[in-house]
């Protein structure tokens, strides 16, 4: 299982680093999504098949404001975990908020946002590669 460090206190040598897990990022991002109200969130295990990361959460809020709420609140989840800098993409129109922590792409999505992309389908489908 990989693991995010976050350097705390490096103004003090004694600090030791504190390790993040993947599994405990996972758990904050699907908590936070519950505690805003966000809607039919999925999660897809990309390892092994995308250098991006381990884990797409995608979910979706019921308009232009929910969005930016559950994003909002996402972020501050984050960073009170010790990850202080996920990159955020979408969040002044908040359609699609993207949000990567390195591990795990969380998106955002008003609802007929996340139908015209269907993300999850495309991540869902059968690998047929491996059929012979």
């Amino acid at each position: 299982m990989q693991t995010r460090h976050a350097e705390k206190g490096a103004a003090h040598p004694a600090s030791a680093a504190v390790e993040i897990s993947v599994a405990d990022v996972l758990e904050a991002v699907m908590t936070s999504l519950e505690d805003s109200k966000a809607e039919s969130p999925v999660t897809i295990d990309i390892q092994g098949k995308s250098a991006l990361g381990d884990y797409m959460v995608i979910a979706s809020g019921r308009s232009h404001r929910h969005v930016g709420a559950i994003a909002d609140h996402l972020l501050r989840d984050l960073k009170n975990l010790g990850l202080d800098k996920p990159r955020v993409e979408g969040l002044p129109n908040c359609d699609w908020v993207l949000i990567d922590t390195g591990d795990i792409i969380v998106h955002i999505f008003r609802p007929e946002v996340r139908e015209f992309y269907g993300i999850e389908r495309m991540w869902l489908m059968p690998d047929h590669s491996e059929v012979h």
